[in-house]
């Protein structure tokens, strides 16, 4: 069904039957839920504080039955937050708050270990992009530079194999 036909579909209803139908699809679907959910009661700062938390969780996993569980280290977890966020159309400021968290934390952790996957510096470059491009397209750029600017002197400082990768981005922000 074409948006055209929806809307004509909609029109032909009556308010009663449009009401049921709304009903009935928050009560069937979640995402449906989960839209009327923040829509109605935002809480974008628990939001964030929640994902942070899981996100941090990736690296420092709580421990559990007396032992320390493995970091996972993986981006799918912050990626899955950050569209989500981006799907209930969440501030911008936050949505790049939580994107720069994420290779914020992902720098601490590797500041205390020692990471061979060769992955893991790529998979940080792609979140520093999206970031980057995120911030250029919805106009907040001068609001985090400093962030990005620390971003690329931890890579350097912790020597990353792609932290020429990270100057040049900044570099190009400069101009």
């Amino acid at each position: 069904m074409s948006k055209r036909d929806l809307k004509k579909y909609v029109k032909e209803l009556s308010k009663e039957q449009l009401e049921e139908q709304i009903i009935e699809l928050y009560e069937k679907f979640s995402p449906v839920k989960v839209f009327y959910d923040f829509v109605f009661n935002p809480k974008e700062n628990t939001l964030l504080l929640e994902s942070k938390i899981k996100i941090s969780n990736e690296y420092f996993p709580l421990k559990t039955s007396g032992r320390a569980k493995k970091p996972k280290m993986r981006r799918s977890v912050a990626q899955k937050y950050i569209k989500h966020f981006m799907v209930l159309g969440v501030d911008p400021f936050v949505i790049a708050d939580l994107m720069l968290y994420n290779i914020e934390i992902a720098q601490t952790f590797s500041a205390g270990h020692a990471i061979k996957q060769d992955l893991f510096f790529k998979s940080m470059l792609n979140s520093f992009e999206q970031a980057t491009q995120y911030l250029v397209a919805n106009g907040i750029l001068s609001d985090f530079k400093s962030r990005l600017k620390s971003i690329q002197n931890e890579a350097f400082e912790q020597k990353w194999k792609n932290e020429s990768e990270f100057k040049t981005i900044v570099e190009r922000l400069e101009y």
